[in-house]
């Protein structure tokens, strides 16, 4: 597996209701609700830090699982969330289009 970055796409409003993230795409309006694992992914989406580093250091010892299977569930759900325009993702550290998307939480 290669090592993915992910960053929040700049074009969202977000905000955390109940230890869950709401998001409504800019480009639709689409409203999506993330789970409590989802959250802590999208949160640490800084574009900088590997995806698997952001399992390795906030998804397994948050909900105690098995690192292999919550990298692998993490990497399905990143491309899912990159294919509803939520997520960027890249084999190379993204660069901020926007530093101040997605701080609205």
């Amino acid at each position: 597996m290669s090592k993915l970055y992910i960053a929040r796409s700049p074009k969202l409003a977000a905000r955390v209701l109940d230890g869950e993230m709401m998001i409504m795409s800019g480009q639709d309006s689409t409203l999506f609700t993330l789970n409590k694992t989802a959250t802590v992914i999208w949160q640490a989406a800084d574009g900088k830090t590997t995806l698997e580093e952001i399992v390795e250091r906030r998804i397994v010892p948050e909900f105690e699982i098995d690192a292999d299977a919550a990298l692998q569930d993490a990497e399905t759900l990143a491309r899912e969330l990159a294919s509803h325009g939520i997520l960027q993702v890249s084999e190379e550290p993204i660069a901020p289009a926007n530093p101040a998307a997605g701080d609205a939480q």
